[in-house]
């Protein structure tokens, strides 16, 4: 089923862009807390291993986000990726 603002290109590529954009930065800041506070290290140690695999989450989602896959399941894995990690810190104590 398609609907009218999905067929529309302008649409497509500012929904993948903000995800890229605004979705990479929430599933990054959700992995960084999520190491920093798992990760069986010194604080300082495992929040700096937590930013740099930051990056690494962004940048894969930044170059999902514009692969040929439909709208709606790249945003439902999005936001269920992002949901369950920032839940899984919460749970640790992040």
């Amino acid at each position: 089923m398609t609907f009218a603002f999905t067929a529309r290109p302008g649409f497509s590529i500012l929904s993948r862009l903000l995800a890229a954009v605004l979705g990479g930065y929430a599933l990054a800041s959700a992995v960084a807390v999520l190491l920093a506070a798992a990760l069986p290290i010194p604080r300082a140690e495992a929040v700096l291993a937590g930013m740099q695999w930051s990056f690494v989450a962004h940048v894969v989602v930044a170059i999902w986000a514009f692969s040929p896959v439909a709208l709606a399941r790249m945003w439902g894995w999005l936001l269920g990726l992002t949901a369950a990690t920032f839940a899984a810190a919460w749970a640790l104590g992040g």
